[in-house]
């Protein structure tokens, strides 16, 4: 008897093994640092020894190198839409016996609801696809407990990125959003100095990109080609309104289209406003008005110029943000010497404080005030963030530790709605006006004719 109810008990242990750990009480399990693992009856937390079992939705483009790079895990299945770019990642993968075994051992899945509803023992997943299916695929897999890693923009659309950060703390998953910037030392450079003091109070931003460089302002193709066998098409849509597939949406130019994509402000905001957002703390704007080139029923304008204003926050002065892309530069700092480039070739960002002004590149990367007689003479203040592995590794690792990640979506919710009321100020630009974002209701009140555009209309069968 005695015997009998041994190997229950041990039974019962190996149940409550690493998926038991995997998500939950993540505050919790954050106060326990070395402890063995027989003695933790709760969820929320993984021993660092442990790897997690990840699946990873694209893994083609983007997808393959944050494929890769969360390959320090068990990657235990792998799902693209398109054969090509499994076939592709599949040579990348060969490349090295380690990932050529990973690859090998990998379940591999077209439809992302299949292999979540099959591979039982998935702990988290990453989602490196269209901006369109972003919502979609991270929420299914919220509402089943897993962690969540999703490329930039967090979503399409404000609502969804609204109803992800609710889905996802109800859930209580670990979460980020890849905008790999964000982990980087010249954001928290940017940080350090502007919350030093370095340029003063700041009243006004200027930021920019080279984006697009696929084509917009065009009308959808009237050609109603083949689908490509190894493609599945009505996955690839997803929730996006039923159209004939072309080659003009994939592999590469979704981006420019307003179903699939959120054009160049969408592709690199996560990128260069991330810089302003977080160290101006600026949180919803109150007004956001916009001007571009020619745009069409389907496609993003080839260049544009949007402002966002934000009110004060505590003892910070209201924010004028602007946004350039398409080949339009903000004004040049008289401050900047004769032949220094602003920011760097893919974009940039100015502050301009009431003591000066600091600029920096894409990603945050190599922060400088300007003119550098000024860098030169400032006396750094202590570096007070702590420093992150990486993105990736971040985002593993606060599973691990039951913690939380520096862009989850409490964070990059915001920073993604925030980008995206420009993308439609764009759509209102005719109205001559600006338009009043009541943040707390999601509406234009206002322009309530805008309010058609903080959601999509989902396809039949398609829904968070």
């Amino acid at each position: 008897m005695e015997k009998a109810s041994q190997n229950s008990s041990d039974s019962t242990a190996k149940k409550i093994t690493r998926r038991s750990f995997l998500g939950g009480t993540a505050a919790t399990a954050a106060a326990f640092t070395i402890i063995p693992r027989h003695v933790l009856g709760g969820n929320g937390y993984t021993a660092p020894s442990d790897k997690l079992n990840i699946a990873c939705v694209g893994v083609g483009g983007k997808g393959t190198s944050d494929t890769l790079a969360v390959s320090t895990e068990n990657i235990v299945a792998l799902c693209d839409v398109d054969d090509l770019k499994t076939a592709g990642f599949e040579e990348k993968c060969a490349e090295d016996p380690k990932t050529k075994e990973m690859f090998d051992k990998a379940k591999k899945y077209r439809d992302f609801r299949i292999m979540l509803d099959k591979e039982k023992s998935i702990d988290a997943i990453t989602v490196s696809i269209p901006d369109h299916n972003h919502a979609v695929v991270a929420m299914r897999a919220i509402k089943m407990g897993k962690h969540v890693f999703v490329q930039k923009p967090l979503t399409h659309t404000v609502y969804e990125a609204r109803m992800l950060l609710k889905e996802a703390q109800k859930a209580n998953v670990v979460t980020q959003m890849g905008n790999q910037g964000h982990a980087g030392e010249g954001a928290r450079l940017v940080n350090e100095w502007i919350w030093d003091g370095a340029i003063g109070d700041i009243r006004e931003v200027h930021a920019w990109t080279n984006r697009p460089i696929w084509p917009q302002g065009i009308d959808r193709p009237k050609e109603i080609p083949s689908v490509p066998s190894t493609l599945n098409w009505n996955v690839w849509l997803g929730p996006a309104s039923w159209r004939p597939y072309h080659p003009a949406y994939v592999p590469f130019a979704w981006r420019g289209w307003w179903d699939f994509g959120t054009g160049a402000l969408g592709d690199m905001g996560a990128h260069i406003l991330d810089q302003p957002f977080w160290a101006l703390d600026l949180g919803a704007p109150s007004a956001v008005y916009a001007s571009s080139t020619k745009y069409t029923e389907d496609s993003y304008p080839m260049a544009e110029v949007i402002h966002y204003e934000f009110p004060a926050r505590g003892k910070k002065p209201p924010v004028k943000l602007n946004w350039y892309d398409g080949g339009i530069m903000p004004p040049r700092p008289e401050e900047l010497e004769e032949g220094r480039m602003m920011g760097e070739r893919g974009g940039g960002v100015i502050f301009i404080g009431d003591k000066g002004k600091l600029m920096c590149s894409v990603y945050g990367g190599n922060p400088r005030l300007i003119p550098e007689s000024k860098m030169q003479a400032y006396k750094r203040p202590p570096k007070t963030i702590p420093r992150s592995p990486g993105i990736h590794q971040e985002w593993i690792e606060a599973i691990k530790n039951g913690k939380k990640s520096t862009t989850d979506f409490s964070y990059s919710s915001r920073l993604t709605e925030m980008m995206l009321l420009g993308n439609i100020a764009i759509r209102m630009k005719d109205k001559n006006s600006k338009l009043q974002w009541d943040s707390k209701n999601m509406k234009f009140p206002n322009m309530p004719e805008a309010d058609q555009y903080v959601q999509t209309k989902y396809r039949p069968g398609w829904a968070l």
